[in-house]
């Protein structure tokens, strides 16, 4: 079974439950026969055959519109597929059996019929040569006409040969209708032995051959001065002929005498009867219609052609007959009343004209009725309405009223109404327009008739028990009059249509009046007007317009019976108004490009064929071009002057003429070709001056001229330049800006524009005047200002208007103000937006943000105030982008897992309630591929273990929140180590990777300071010894000084905002020498190595310098040795390096951030980090000669890689800082301490003393303890 849901016209749905063998059948024509042109004796041939799914079609053949028999028929055969064969054509002058039209007919039994189109087979007689080629003679460029006539319907069977060659046709020979061949513009080529055939219709005939020579000499006219040019045609209607020399209309016999050389051009004959003959052409065919019994149904077909092409309808093959029941409406569509089983089948639109016919067909299915649902109860239906009566009869109306069903079984009870005419099968449907109605009026019926009627209930369940029969007769129509019939309608001018009806059959007495109803059908508004006369000629139409007539009598007892609507449009005219929005745009020093827009709708009058444009040069009456186009709605204009103004309009044009043209518009070429492949410069001067309600621009152009400027963009608002824009020609040099408020701060901004794109833009602000007499009334603001939230992006604003009644009804012309923005205290930017309604959709807004909106109320020059704020927080959505700034490093000492960073997306559009990581070997691999790592919204980072070495993953993140997932990120690939030892020796420096590095050679950081003399003496030990004490006074420190540092803030806190002002400023200064100044700060930077100092040191000669990065060894380049400290960065080959020099000796670096700095002490063999509170202590600056440290450590999220050479530097170096890739939030920037270098032989022994103070045990406990100092850094610099 199939479920079919239809909806009727009171707006009640009806389920149609049928079995599936109601579906539509394919039923249609794969070949249908054509017009056949025959031969008597010969064949003749006409195609026809059907295709069906469900069955094989049976085709037969009708001619003349009859069936025929072909059984016992020798001649005429029935081929397999349905095709028509005739064999041995028999046609003579009494005799014609074969001659006439032919239609098939294919039957498919229990399902239906449809016919083809009508096919034409026309007999010709043997083939007659009345006349034949003769010899002839032409000179060079002469024309020549070789006859070939034969008889007329054989005419389109002929063919020419040249020396038993076929004759290929072109430009120069053209055959014409007759058969004959002309030869135009001869040459050489063309002399030789031409004779015609007839062939395709029987046995070839050739004429006679005729030989065609060249004689020398050229020959343009007539020797005598006189030239005859005849030019005649035939047809019917009898067609006109004229002649035209170029575009002039000449006569019909063309006699020119005395020939001279202004008779010279192209001469054309017209012949033209006013017939345009087109074949029929379906605009609308007909559709498939299931239906229900007593429905009524509507078959449409819509044709156009030339002449206007008839309608017949056919069911199943036979003619459909138009009655009570099937009627003809809105000219050509079908419409079938009360259905009925037997008016199931194929029904079929064929239009014909003169110049052809065609055919579509659709198939109506009738529905046996509504299937039972077997699951309810029989009870479930509704009982039949009770107390049908008819509470009003007319004669072409009666009104049913009833009471509901004793036992309805539900609620809404709806009602379907069916009444048939008494004597006939057929019953019609009406349904009532709302539930719980129960009255319905059923119209259009027959005067004098008797009618049944019955009512059904329907509730949820379905449809009732149906009332018993009601017979009601309409009472005679003995008083008014019938329709008028042979209404007709004529178009006579573009404004006027003449009418004319004739009495009514039935005009029961006297007729009194006519009135006329008319209506534009572009409208729809239907007027009416009175006659007394049987014609009528209506004045003032639009012109070129729709426009459909009735006509009702009037008789004293009221008016009769209106005719059927008749359409006609008025006549096409000229248009009466001008083509819109022309511009002119120079393309160069050449040329210009012309745009514009057609004419108003209402205005064009016709249909617009071309438009007519006319240019002189300057904008005085001088010479002007012309050029007409076609529909296309611009034109580019060439092969102009360079530097010279052109002035241009335009004009439309119908069949009728050349409607009013636009104003002159001017454009000037430039002077040369100027440069458009980039942006324009900045004006170079932008003047504003401000007035009270405008502020008046004034701008000279770029300096540099040789490139394009096509115009200028004006931005302009309230505190920001991008709330409106205006755009200018590129010749205009002020402005007047209008409509702005008073005393209001303006900015203003101005771009030069080319095709390129705009320009840099120059700014400027005013401040317009104030007012001069205040409104002595200031209006009230609205109230009540309420945001209620609908989407994402959607708030709806509503207010109330203390200044309007008690219904809030706006009669006047005031308007209100919506301005919003978001509730961020950075954002000054509001928008704005009119209306003049109490509410507005404010759409287009960010996700997830809070919103505050205030009205004001604008009428005439006075304005109220904003009203108080109203808020809204727009909901989520999902993020609309991906989550940035994906990096990907190995752990250290774990090569088989990796830590991957981000940062949240940019538009979270809500909160982010977790994050998505995949990662696959394959970047082309399906996302179901991937594997996903899930981390909850508050990580931004995440560690991924047991990868297998030495591959390549590539990883991905995908943000959430509560509404789903955003889009992915960019792939991000990382390759993992080869193995663990490849992770431990992998060179960095300060977190950045020196790669390929060739055997024998080592990175190698010398770090060296100048200072005063090293200590001359100490113990062996004593560098031990003094880094226990450090760590030790350090610790102790830092716990005293978080309890003074509490202290402090707290009394910070109740000094005056000046002061804390000046206490804010003055944390970041040391006061005292220049050994106790802040060292400078290391800014770490992706793309840039630099080392930047923040705090300007007094000292004139500063310890560093910014200085990029070197990519190899010799890009280091020696400093001025004269400085007093330098630091610098060197490769040097591991050969220059021996064993003495390889000795060990710490190196501190210390980390600084408010009150704390971090000391980290390196040496060959481990690394030692504290926490230090206060500013970098003395112990920082203990002089400590350069040597080889090799060690690695992780500094917030960062490794690095330090290798200190011991022995002296060969010369200064300017320092070589690299810079440390952010993962998550920047980082604060790291101090840097170096320590001043002392003698050579004292800091290697010193060296060697610290080396051999360690064991491993204690090593280990170091590093463990380091590790714990990283995590607490790391929270450190993360902090907010």
């Amino acid at each position: 079974y199939s479920l079919i849901v239809k909806k009727l016209k009171n707006s009640k749905m009806v389920f149609l439950l049928f079995p599936v063998s109601f579906f539509y059948s394919p039923f249609w024509f794969t070949s249908e026969p054509q017009d056949t042109m025959a031969v008597r004796g010969g064949l003749a041939l006409l195609n026809c055959s059907a295709h069906s799914d469900s069955a094989v079609a049976r085709v037969e053949w009708k001619k003349d519109g009859t069936f025929m028999t072909l059984a016992s028929d020798e001649r005429r055969k029935l081929l397999a597929d349905g095709s028509l064969l005739i064999s041995q054509v028999v046609h003579s002058k009494h005799n014609k059996p074969d001659e006439g039209t032919y239609q098939c007919v294919a039957t498919i039994d229990n399902l239906g019929s449809i016919s083809s189109r009508v096919a034409r087979l026309s007999v010709a007689g043997m083939p007659r040569f009345t006349s034949q080629p003769a010899p002839a003679a032409v000179r060079p460029g002469d024309s020549q006409v070789l006859p070939c006539d034969i008889n007329p319907d054989l005419a389109p069977f002929t063919r020419w040969e040249k020396d038993r060659q076929s004759l290929e046709l072109g430009s120069r020979l053209v055959q014409l209708p007759s058969g004959a061949l002309l030869i135009s513009n001869a040459s050489e080529s063309d002399a030789g032995q031409y004779r015609c055939l007839v062939e395709n219709v029987g046995q070839t005939k050739a004429s006679e051959e005729a030989q065609l020579q060249l004689t020398p000499g050229k020959h343009s006219v007539v020797d005598t001065g006189v030239l005859l040019l005849p030019c005649a045609a035939t047809g019917f209607p009898t067609p006109s002929v004229r002649w035209m020399l170029n575009d002039k209309v000449l006569d019909e016999s063309l006699l020119i005498s005395n020939l001279t050389e202004e008779d010279a051009g192209l001469y054309t004959c017209v012949a033209h009867n006013g017939i345009d003959n087109t074949p029929p052409q379906f605009v609308k065919r007909p559709a498939n219609i299931y239906a229900h019994e007593s429905m009524d149904i509507i078959f449409q077909c819509e044709v156009t052609g030339s002449p206007a092409p008839t309608i017949k309808w056919v069911k199943n093959g036979d003619a459909v007959i138009p009655s009570d029941y099937f009627k003809i409406v809105r000219e050509h569509n079908l419409q079938v009343l009360g259905l009925v089983k037997s008016d199931e089948g194929f029904y079929q639109c064929l239009a014909e004209n003169d110049a052809g016919n065609i055919q579509a067909s659709a198939q109506l299915i009738i529905l046996d009725g509504l299937s039972p649902d077997p699951t309810l109860s029989s009870t479930s239906a509704p009982t039949p309405p009770r107390d049908v009566v008819a509470s009003l009869v007319s004669t072409r109306f009666i009104k049913l009223t009833w009471r509901p069903p004793a036992e309805p079984h539900g609620d809404d009870l709806t009602y379907s109404v069916f009444y048939s005419q008494e004597g006939t099968s057929r019953e019609r449907v009406l349904n009532t327009s709302r539930p719980g109605e129960m009255q319905v009026t059923i119209q259009n019926l027959m005067p004098d008739t008797k009618y049944r009627f019955r009512v059904v209930a329907h509730n949820s369940n379905g449809a009732g028990e149906s009332s018993a029969a009601l017979p009601v007769a309409t009472q005679a129509e003995v008083q008014v009059p019938g329709p008028a019939p042979s209404l007709q309608a004529v178009a006579n001018t573009p404004t006027s249509v003449s009418l004319s009806w004739d009495t009514p059959l039935t005009g029961n007495g006297e007729i009194l009046i006519y009135k006329l109803y008319y209506t534009d059908q572009s409208l729809g508004t239907e007027e009416d007007l009175e006659t007394d006369t049987l014609s009528y000629t209506m004045n003032g139409l639009k012109k070129f317009t729709e426009y459909s007539f009735r006509v009702v009598a009037y008789n004293k007892h009221g008016p009769g019976v209106s005719t059927q609507d008749v359409n006609v449009r008025t006549l096409s005219d000229v248009p009466s108004s001008p083509p819109q929005n022309l511009s002119l745009e120079v393309q160069n020093s050449k040329s210009i490009m012309l745009r514009w827009q057609p004419p108003p709708p209402g205005t064009q009058n016709g249909e617009i064929l071309g438009y007519k444009i006319r240019y002189r040069k300057g904008t005085r009456k001088s010479e002007a071009a012309e050029i007409t186009r076609d529909t296309n709605l611009y034109l580019l204009i060439d092969g102009l002057e360079r530097g010279t103004e052109y002035t241009f309009r335009v004009s439309a044009a119908t069949l009728n003429g050349t409607g009013p043209a636009t104003e002159w518009n001017t454009a000037e070429t430039f002077e040369s070709d100027l440069d458009e492949t980039q942006v324009p410069d900045i004006p170079s001067s932008l003047h504003v001056r401000p007035l009270v309600n405008s502020i008046v621009v004034s701008w000279t152009p770029p300096e540099n001229q040789d490139i394009v400027v096509r115009g200028y963009s004006i931005g302009y608002g309230i505190g920001s330049p991008h709330a409106q824009t205006i755009k200018l020609d590129y010749k205009q040099r002020y402005y007047s800006i209008d409509n702005l408020d008073a005393s209001s701060h303006y900015v203003i901004t101005l771009k030069a524009f080319n095709k390129v794109g705009e320009g840099i833009p120059v700014y400027e602000s005013a401040i317009t005047r104030p007012q001069s007499v205040p409104d002595p009334s200031p209006m009230l603001p609205p109230v009540g200002v309420q945001a209620s939230v609908l989407s994402h992006d959607t708030i709806k604003v509503t207010w109330a208007d203390n200044s309007l009644p008690k219904n809030q009804k706006i009669t006047d012309a005031r308007y209100y103000t919506v301005r919003w923005k978001t509730n961020i205290p950075a954002n000054t930017k509001m928008k704005t937006a009119n209306t003049t309604s109490l509410n507005y959709m404010v759409t287009g807004l960010k996700p997830n943000t809070l919103y505050e909106f205030t009205v004001m109320i604008t009428k005439g020059r006075r304005s109220s105030g904003w009203s108080m704020t109203a808020q809204g927080t727009t909901f989520e959505t999902i993020p609309s982008s991906a989550p940035k700034d994906v990096t990907v490093v190995s752990k250290e000492g774990k090569p088989r897992t990796i830590i991957v960073n981000w940062q949240p997306p940019s538009e979270a559009n809500g909160k982010i309630t977790g994050y998505i990581i995949y990662y696959s070997t394959d970047v082309n691999a399906e996302v179901h591929d991937w594997v996903i790592e899930p981390v909850v919204g508050n990580r931004l980072t995440h560690q991924i273990q047991e990868l297998t070495l030495d591959t390549a993953y590539y990883f991905k993140i995908q943000a959430r929140n509560s509404k789903g997932m955003g889009p992915m990120s960019e792939a991000v690939q990382f390759r993992t180590p080869k193995s663990k030892e490849e992770v431990t020796s992998t060179p960095f420096a300060l977190g950045f990777n020196w790669t390929n590095i060739p055997p024998g050679s080592l990175n190698v950081i010398q770090l060296y300071h100048r200072m005063s003399p090293p200590p001359t003496s100490g113990k062996p030990g004593g560098a031990d010894n003094i880094l226990v004490i450090v760590i030790i006074i350090s610790v102790g420190a830092f716990t005293i000084i978080v309890v003074v540092v509490g202290a402090f803030l707290c009394t910070r806190r109740t000094t005056s905002h000046q002061k804390k002002y000046s206490s804010t400023n003055g944390s970041h200064k040391y006061k005292g020498n220049s050994k106790d100044l802040k060292p400078p700060d290391l800014w770490i930077h992706h793309e840039r190595l630099e080392l930047k100092p923040m705090d300007k040191s007094p000292d004139p000669n500063p310890a560093m310098t910014d200085t990029p990065i070197p990519r190899s060894s010799q890009d280091i380049t020696p400093a001025d040795s004269g400085l007093d400290s330098v630091t610098h960065l060197k490769t040097m080959p591991l050969s220059h390096i021996s064993t003495r020099q390889l000795s060990t000796r710490c190196v501190k670096v210390s980390w600084y951030r408010g009150t704390y700095h971090l000391v980290i002490t390196l040496s060959y063999t481990h690394i030692k980090a504290y926490l230090h509170q206060g500013t970098p202590s003395n112990t920082l600056s203990h002089s400590y000669s350069y040597g080889i440290i090799d060690a690695r450590c992780c500094l917030a999220s960062h490794c690095m890689h330090v290798c200190l050479y011991t022995g002296p530097p060969s010369h200064p170096h300017v320092v070589k800082t690299a810079s440390i890739g952010t993962l998550g939030r920047t980082r604060t920037p790291v101090v840097v301490t170096v320590p001043n270098a002392p003698d050579v032989p004292e800091t290697s022994k010193m060296l060697e003393d610290v080396d051999s103070s360690y064991e491993p045990d204690e090593l280990t406990e170091e590093m463990a303890h380091l590790e714990g100092l990283m995590k607490d850094l790391n929270a450190i610099t993360t902090a907010p």
